[in-house]
């Protein structure tokens, strides 16, 4: 298949960014309080509708540190490369140092707990690792062969053009949970006050209006 093919198949794949599922921005997943679990763009208007948790960031902020060429800035506003990654890893390994060696900036997912796993398995239809989107286009699994045509169709340069000092962002969880705050217990009514006690006299206290002390 011809670079102008691949570059058609990448553009298509893109325009269907969003029914392919790529995440662009923060993803909130919600669990309603009969436990269905829900994912949205938008959080929930009320902790009534159950605990949030925020996926981050998607492929958008890719970069910190200097400001990439202008052309280079071009095809990662067009193509950006997210990917997505476990530790212990060695697939993971090996695509990451292709990237990196390749000078493409690109935004790392960690999955690491049950919220990653069943996001990612929504996300991909599957749970195997390493995985990567270039725009719309989805890769799963390394095969370098592979990457390297797609990362070439999308324009991305050979080698390295970044500027000195340029840093990707730092790995974040594929689903960062946001604890949303209890909702304050009702406060109980206090206890009415105890009642004072009565003070009845002492029996075998003489009343003066019975010296004597007869009982009836």
């Amino acid at each position: 298949m011809t670079r102008s093919n691949f570059a058609i198949l990448l553009g298509a794949a893109a325009l269907c960014g969003i029914c392919l599922g790529v995440p662009a921005q923060t993803i909130y997943r919600i669990v309603g309080a009969d436990g269905k679990v829900t994912f949205s763009d938008k959080p929930p208007a009320s902790v009534d509708q159950g605990k949030v948790i925020g996926t981050g960031v998607g492929a958008s902020g890719v970069s910190t540190g200097a400001a990439l060429p202008f052309e280079l800035k071009q095809v990662v506003a067009k193509y950006p490369v997210t990917l997505y990654t476990a530790a212990k890893c060695a697939p993971c390994d090996a695509g990451r140092s292709l990237l990196s060696g390749r000078g493409v900036p690109f935004s790392e997912r960690t999955v690491t707990s049950p919220e990653d796993s069943e996001y990612l398995q929504r996300l991909t239809g599957e749970s195997s690792l390493p995985f990567l989107t270039i725009g719309g286009q989805r890769l799963k699994g390394f095969a370098e062969s592979e990457w390297v045509t797609y990362l070439d169709a999308a324009g991305y340069p050979k080698t390295s053009v970044l500027p000195s000092g340029y840093q990707n962002q730092s790995p974040s969880p594929l689903v960062s949970v946001q604890k949303v705050p209890a909702a304050k217990a009702q406060e109980r009514p206090e206890s009415p006050a105890a009642e004072s006690p009565v003070n009845l006299p002492d029996p075998n206290t003489p009343n003066p209006a019975n010296p004597a002390g007869i009982k009836f």
